[in-house]
């Protein structure tokens, strides 16, 4: 009798331990936008809808997470950042990450030697929505550049973030080295890396809410949410929503 018990249990398969979903903190709403690249009216038409989402919301903290990328490629850069800067969603916490299209702009204010990467990666349509033809060398370029760019936007620019979290996720731009402890990732990192992290299915810690690399749905891995849509291609701007252990999207 002993022995067969013995067998018995031996036998049984052991449950799997439960896992508890990932969250966000309680009474708190997060929103975050992927790579809007001048695209002023697909923002305009995501924050209504983000607004209008936020109606039926009862919790003590409305945060809206943008993930960078702000500039280049679509036409209006500049009224992109007038927009963020001037008229943030009321009732909410704002938070915006930097791109690595932020990083080159600010290098090329810098440095006029960065022009050819820069212009490969849509800087004449930033430029132009300064009221700047890009049609000088790449010092004039620059002079004229940082005589048309507003102190505010210089200032905005200069403070984004690299990384935000909120309870089992952090938002980042590009994403995480793999293997390193997300307290001690590079810049460089978060703001460019791809295919390393993109091909991981390692566990960084939280659950990584990222842009820069598109794909035409959200991208849903255990270990990471990817929401660039291409919207300066697509007219796809998404949003990812967050509410305890809830996950939703907006688009336009």
């Amino acid at each position: 009798m002993f022995s067969k018990t013995i067998s018995a249990l031996i036998g049984r398969r052991a449950a799997a331990p439960r896992v508890p979903a990932p969250r966000v903190p309680e009474g708190t709403r997060v929103y975050a936008i992927g790579d809007i690249h001048g695209r002023l009216d697909l923002l305009a038409q995501l924050s209504e809808r983000i607004v209008m989402d936020s109606g039926n919301f009862t919790g003590e903290r409305k945060v809206v997470v943008y993930l960078g990328d702000y500039v280049d490629r679509g036409p209006r850069s500049c009224e992109v950042i007038d927009l963020l800067v001037d008229e943030p969603l009321a009732g909410f916490e704002s938070v915006h990450l930097k791109g690595n299209h932020e990083q080159l702009l600010l290098d090329f204010l810098d440095d006029a030697s960065v022009w050819p990467m820069w212009l490969f990666n849509g800087a004449d349509a930033t430029l132009s929505s300064y009221g700047v033809t890009p049609t000088a060398g790449a010092d004039g370029l620059q002079a004229e550049f940082r005589a048309s760019i507003p102190a505010r936007h210089l200032e905005f620019l200069g403070a984004l973030a690299l990384s935000h979290a909120e309870g089992d996720y952090m938002f980042v731009h590009a994403g995480v080295r793999p293997g390193v402890a997300l307290e001690d990732q590079d810049e460089a990192d978060m703001i460019w890396i791809r295919d390393l992290f993109l091909s991981s299915d390692a566990d960084h810690g939280k659950i990584v809410v990222h842009g820069h690399s598109i794909a035409r749905q959200p991208e849903i891995e255990a270990n990471r949410i990817g929401i660039d849509t291409g919207a300066y291609a697509t007219g796809k701007l998404t949003c990812l929503v967050l509410e305890g252990a809830n996950r939703a999207f907006l688009h336009t």
